[in-house]
């Protein structure tokens, strides 16, 4: 099992999830964060600090492209371990059905 970054991410990036990863597993997109699948040693800590509850056990059915989209993006974007101030419209984000497909970028992020 691994944990992976889901939909409810995009837009809303909160980073309260990678300052308390013990592996520096997270990878950051322009407008989301992955979980490199890899890296994760399974251990939880990222799930309760999402404020979006975006991070899932790879366990739940249902979340196998996302998975894939971790996987894919953690090859190509920057590692991120400090955490940076969330999207001003996070909020608004919060939530919001159809992100992927609406907002979904595969740019890569800044990184530390």
């Amino acid at each position: 099992m691994t944990y992976v970054v889901t939909e409810n991410c995009i837009k809303c990036k909160y980073m309260d999830c990678v300052e308390v990863c013990p592996v520096d597993c997270f990878y950051e997109g322009e407008n989301m964060l992955v979980i490199h699948p890899d890296e994760c040693i399974d251990c939880g800590v990222c799930e309760p600090e999402c404020p979006a509850e975006a991070i899932k056990p790879d366990a739940e059915p249902g979340l196998e492209q996302w998975l894939k989209l971790n996987a894919d993006m953690a090859k190509s974007w920057p590692n991120i371990t400090v955490k940076k101030d969330a999207p001003a419209d996070a909020k608004e984000f919060d939530g919001v059905a159809g992100k992927f497909e609406a907002f979904f970028s595969p740019n890569p992020g800044e990184g530390d």
